[in-house]
């Protein structure tokens, strides 16, 4: 293994940003300090004038596998989240086949362990009929328990009240969900197509996938958590109305904990004209109050973590007509940059990005070990140049489908080193050949 010592940087860690040294050795944080001088056989890395951080965890990807790889894959994927800053990812289990039970969960893992470059955790899915497999999971095998109550693929659409009091009730772990209700969705596409037929303007995809729908779901799982005591964290948020359902303060308080995604932060609808179908996604990006609302909510706590909610679809998937066009964007790269353009805009301090992307994400998942630059933890850090700036283009992609929404635009920060359990996994453009490893969990 590397060993690597890290000097001159500026540590953004525990609500303090701190200019020291970080010696790693086999693949942990051996020591933090000042003035730390090379032993034998040790590769420095001089970060002078840069930032170090503890790695994102994204606890939410869709990374194809296994069943829908020509969108993309867990090698594919993994190598675009640490050339973004990502060292641990949790992946959603919409795949195919399913992963509803114990030995799909498994293959995963199993799956990853030979091609990730980043380490990993998978969801086990709620179904309307494997309440078995939710009760009997052993809480350390899984990062949480995923609950689609609104509009999903397959048999993933949990949408039998009694599952759903089930659910909530006998959950051996945290349940994660996603909320929109899908009758009134079903109802608003009907009355829209029959308006504009099958080339219904993509600006229109909030008002199906409207704020109504979320808030009544949203509150629903919430009554559920609150009813039963359930660990609940309910996924990407997009609706000022939603903020009131949720408590501004300390996460350690909290039973019931929030998450926005970058791109709910990043766009709003006056982005559809110029982006069409490249910013579908469920929920839908909605109105300049409702982002407003939600980088507020990041502020004063009522959101606990930002994720991406990565979601790869082909580009030939991506031009179709509105109905014919699969909702999800690939984010996984550009995600860190993105949170990293609110610092630059003076709205989100580097100690709240490194909280809300890091510190948080493993304390409410229990992760053990990351999160954090501590020693004796793994070594998953990024190292980020502020000073320096990204612009997207086509050939530096990594994500399978060759594409992003943040094509043309220039980001005022670069990644310029990720180390995944104490390796280089990415350097000034240049992957390694690192594997991460599962996650394990305080449980």
């Amino acid at each position: 293994m590397q060993k690597l010592l890290i000097v001159n940087a500026k540590i953004v860690n525990e609500g303090r940003i701190e200019e020291k040294d970080v010696r790693i050795a086999e693949g942990r944080i051996a020591e933090i300090c000042v003035g730390l001088q090379a032993t034998n056989g040790e590769e420095v890395i001089d970060a002078a004038g840069k930032y170090l951080m503890p790695g994102m965890i994204d606890d939410q990807v869709h990374f194809r596998e296994p069943g829908l790889t020509h969108k993309g894959d867990i090698n594919s994927e993994s190598s675009a989240a640490v050339a973004g800053g990502i060292t641990s990812f949790m992946e959603m289990p919409n795949v195919n086949p399913l992963t509803i039970n114990h030995q799909a969960l498994e293959d995963k893992y199993i799956r990853a362990a030979q091609v990730s470059r980043a380490n990993f955790a998978f969801y086990l899915g709620a179904s309307n009929d494997n309440l078995d497999q939710i009760k009997s999971l052993d809480p350390k095998t899984a990062c949480g328990i995923k609950v689609f109550m609104g509009a999903s693929t397959g048999n993933m659409l949990v949408d039998d009240p009694k599952v759903l009091d089930g659910i909530f009730s006998e959950a051996p772990t945290l349940v994660v969900t996603h909320c929109e209700d899908t009758p009134m969705i079903a109802k608003n596409e009907q009355v829209y197509k029959e308006k504009y037929g099958e080339d219904l303007p993509f600006k229109y995809h909030p008002l199906i996938r409207s704020a109504e729908a979320c808030y009544k779901s949203s509150s629903m799982a919430i009554d559920l958590a609150k009813k039963h005591g359930t660990n609940l964290h309910v996924l990407h948020l997009t609706t000022e109305k939603e903020m009131e359902l949720f408590i501004a303060g300390d996460m350690k308080d909290k039973k019931i904990t929030a998450e926005v995604c970058i791109h709910h932060l990043f766009f709003n609808d006056q982005d559809y004209d110029r982006l069409g179908s490249q910013i579908k996604c469920n929920p839908a990006i909605k109105r300049p109050e409702d982002q407003q609302a939600l980088i507020q909510a990041v502020l004063d706590d009522r959101i606990d973590v930002i994720a991406t909610d990565h979601a790869p679809h082909t580009w030939e998937e991506k031009q179709r007509s509105y109905f014919g066009a699969p909702a999800g964007l690939p984010l996984v790269q550009y995600a860190l940059l993105s949170v990293l353009e609110f610092y630059h805009r003076g709205t989100f301090p580097l100690e709240l990005i490194v909280r809300k992307t890091s510190h948080a994400v493993a304390d409410r998942f229990q992760v053990k070990d990351r999160g954090y630059i501590r020693e004796g933890y793994w070594a998953d850090l990024v190292l980020v140049d502020l000073q320096d700036h990204t612009t997207v283009t086509r050939d530096q992609i990594l994500s399978k489908c060759g594409w992003s929404p943040f094509e043309g635009y220039m980001f005022k920060s670069r990644i310029d080193t990720t180390i995944v359990n104490g390796q280089i996994a990415y350097r000034q453009g240049k992957l390694e050949p690192v594997i991460g490893k599962r996650m394990e969990f305080n449980r």
